[in-house]
């Protein structure tokens, strides 16, 4: 199991969005800058961030995208799950009905799960619940509160002049 590049341009892209002044949006342009990564790939990200209500776009002249709605309910999996989908990572193919010393493979239905599915599926909603308990506005203040004061008025001026 591997999460895609894309939830990391995700994660570093909305954190300089917490903070924004109400009304104030960001540009792709901007947050690719902000962060030394394309315009291109990064659009396709924030396309998935929308489509999962994470983020809106504003259109005109002052456009460009804000959060749609508080950081407090944007947890990291959300994020997660709009980058990556919501299928399971483990899916299971039943493998067992095919072994040759099964005799009747109709045994295995719900009420007989199979139990490697169960097991990595459980681990899996725990996995999922963990990044459930962290939010947006967590991640932004557990980083931010180590910023010296020099990059915290830089960050405001630059937020300020988007």
């Amino acid at each position: 199991m591997q999460f895609s590049i894309g939830v990391e341009y995700a994660f570093h892209s909305l954190f300089y969005m917490v903070d924004l002044p109400e009304h104030k949006t960001i540009g792709i342009k901007e947050i690719a800058k902000l962060n030394r990564i394309t315009e291109s790939y990064l659009s396709k990200v924030f396309a998935k961030l929308r489509k999962a209500g994470i983020v809106r776009s504003i259109a005109g002249v002052k456009g460009g995208y804000e959060l749609a709605k508080n950081a407090d309910n944007i947890s990291f999996w959300d994020v997660i799950e709009a980058i990556e989908g919501s299928s399971w990572f483990f899916r299971c193919a039943e493998i067992r009905k095919k072994n040759i010393f099964v005799d009747d493979p109709g045994i295995f239905t719900d009420k007989c799960p199979c139990p490697i599915k169960v097991v990595i599926q459980e681990a899996e909603e725990l996995m999922r619940n963990q990044l459930r308990s962290k939010s947006l506005r967590w991640l932004y203040e557990h980083v931010h509160k180590d910023f010296s004061a020099e990059k915290k008025t830089a960050i405001a001026e630059w937020a300020k002049n988007l």
